[in-house]
């Protein structure tokens, strides 16, 4: 079953202007940071000429970053799931639910965006949202938690993870006939599954060495076997980068990017919310969701844009005041 769903005309607020390092947002990202002012771009506006996004890649300046916004609390839980230009222009609502949205996660061409949702009394179900057609369509409702879905390359299969059977493990999903095979049967708890760009292998979190404490590992199509991948205690959320050379991660309490090949690790921030850090198409830039304070003092959440590589950083506030989870960015 789909359903069309409409644009919501936004007002979109970025911090772009001043040079003025704000301590507190300067101690999370460890890079500068920009002032904020509410400023209205027409919708035709040229992606290249904000001074922000020019020196992007093209990748990555003409894509579109995906997140969640929540609202209110238990019963009252409202959350929003948008998509929004670098530049914080176009700010387009997908979806909305009283209840939770989970890790949205785009195809690897930026046509596509999987997530969870999740009503009251309802288990988590994974749907896909397409962009040409502004469209969702439920893809998964097997009995249990199902989520943490990742596309592979060539987007014809859905990695995730779900309790149907009892146990958490990770399900391979072909989306043509959804033909569905099981690929972990450990008793342990086996989630957040991420392909490598080249599909032959994919990395995901575990237990299994101690209930409680999680660590990242690697899973080879070919072999059926997955091997540990170092990290320093507790590790979560990975995700590879699209040349398959960099891995970003929830690193303990830090949003952090491994280097594969050497194993150097670069923290980027505490963001409070125990939110990963997700890479940009080119791997050149991280985004993850923090704390700010906004031009009135007062603390707002915002997505973060991270460079890795010098240049300048900076944040898009929350839409409606809400507080930002699950931040990814796609093609």
């Amino acid at each position: 079953m789909s359903k069309t769903i409409m644009s919501k005309p936004t007002t979109n607020n970025i911090m772009i202007k001043g040079v003025t390092t704000i301590a507190i947002l300067a101690a999370l990202t460890g890079c500068q940071t920009l002032l904020s002012t509410e400023i209205k771009k027409p919708n035709n506006i040229v992606v290249d000429s904000n001074p922000l996004t020019a020196a992007m890649p093209a990748i990555d300046r003409q894509g579109h970053i995906a997140y969640v916004e929540e609202q209110g609390v238990g019963s009252a839980k409202v959350s929003t799931l948008y998509s929004i230009r670098p530049d914080g222009r176009d700010r387009r609502l997908i979806d909305q639910i009283n209840g939770y949205i989970y890790a949205p996660a785009w195809s690897a061409d930026g046509q596509q965006l999987a997530y969870s949702k999740q009503a009251p009394r309802e288990h988590p179900k994974i749907y896909i949202y397409d962009k040409s057609s502004k469209t969702r369509n439920l893809v998964v409702n097997a009995e249990g938690s199902n989520m943490s879905a990742s596309f592979s390359p060539d987007g014809q299969y859905l990695l995730y993870s779900s309790t149907v059977g009892g146990n958490a493990d990770i399900y391979e999903k072909r989306l043509s006939d959804g033909d569905t095979r099981q690929l972990t049967t450990l008793p342990s708890t086996e989630v957040q599954p991420s392909y490598a760009p080249d599909a032959q292998s994919f990395v995901y979190v575990s237990d299994k060495v101690r209930a409680g404490s999680p660590r990242l590992y690697r899973y080879y199509f070919a072999t059926q076997t997955a091997v540990p991948i170092t990290t320093a205690g507790y590790a979560a959320s990975p995700q590879l980068s699209m040349d398959g050379r960099h891995l970003a991660y929830l690193n303990g309490r830090k949003a952090a990017v491994m280097t594969l090949a050497t194993g150097h690790v670069l923290n980027l921030a505490y963001t409070g919310l125990d939110e990963p850090a997700r890479l940009s198409p080119s791997g050149t830039y991280a985004v993850y969701p923090a704390y700010a304070p906004d031009v009135d003092g007062s603390q707002r959440s915002h997505v973060v844009i991270h460079s890795l590589s010098g240049h300048p950083s900076y944040t898009i506030s929350s839409q409606d005041g809400g507080v930002i989870r699950s931040p990814v960015w796609g093609r």
